[in-house]
């Protein structure tokens, strides 16, 4: 992995733009941190969005739609909560600047936040970049059991039907390769990378249930004929 420090100034939305074009991007030291350094890692995770691996625990929860998903509702909030330290996670990797600039980046339509509702609030939720055919994926927090799992099946659902090519998640850990997440060499990363930026995704802000959980029941079959995951 290499990296470079930069000053916070040096963070511009338009600089964020152009580094997730040539593969590499942004993370500081902490939560505290004045700098940032910009990662360009070896290897790459990505999620393939026709392989997706779905938990049978997962799909009746998803069936049952405890969760209420809404795009964009709350993007600063859902930026706040993944930036916050919580008992199991004692630093993070965004600061005050990363923090300002993505949700610079929402304001000009390219970073995204898929959020899980319930009665008391915001349950859980992700959020990304889009550029092209690629989503980003930067970061996701969970308040309730579940529902940052259930915010990531639906942000496939709505990539694969605004046909999105490609799912950068930076890198790969035991939660994400439980749903089907490869790591590939950063050369081939960027070639899939340049591919699917020249096409043309678009992430619906509102999209009805109905055409959301047809998508999602493709997604069960095609799980289902992969191997069989713990429930």
């Amino acid at each position: 992995m290499s990296n470079r420090d930069a000053d916070d100034n040096d963070l511009s939305p338009e600089l964020l733009l152009r580094a997730y074009t040539i593969g590499v991007f942004p993370m500081a030291e902490s939560r505290s941190a004045h700098t940032i350094s910009w990662i360009d890692p070896r290897s790459r995770g990505i999620l393939p969005l026709d392989g997706v691996h779905i938990p049978r625990s997962l799909k009746k929860k998803l069936r049952q739609q405890k969760f209420s998903i809404r795009c964009n509702s709350a993007f600063a909030d859902v930026v706040e909560e993944c930036a916050r330290r919580t008992r199991g996670r004692n630093e993070t990797w965004i600061n005050d600047q990363i923090e300002r600039a993505v949700n610079e980046l929402h304001n000009m339509g390219f970073a995204f936040s898929i959020e899980s509702w319930d009665a008391d609030g915001l349950a859980g939720g992700l959020y990304g970049i889009a550029l092209g055919g690629v989503f980003f994926g930067e970061s996701m927090f969970s308040r309730r059991t579940d529902a940052s799992k259930v915010a990531l099946m639906h942000l496939i659902a709505r990539l694969r039907i605004g046909r999105f090519k490609m799912l950068d998640t930076q890198f790969i850990t035991d939660h994400l390769t439980r749903f089907g997440a490869i790591e590939i060499p950063a050369r081939d990363f960027q070639q899939k990378l340049d591919a699917a930026l020249a096409g043309h995704g678009h992430l619906a802000q509102f999209i009805d249930d109905e055409t959301v959980m047809e998508e999602l029941e493709r997604m069960f079959e095609e799980s289902s004929r992969s191997p069989i995951l713990p429930a």
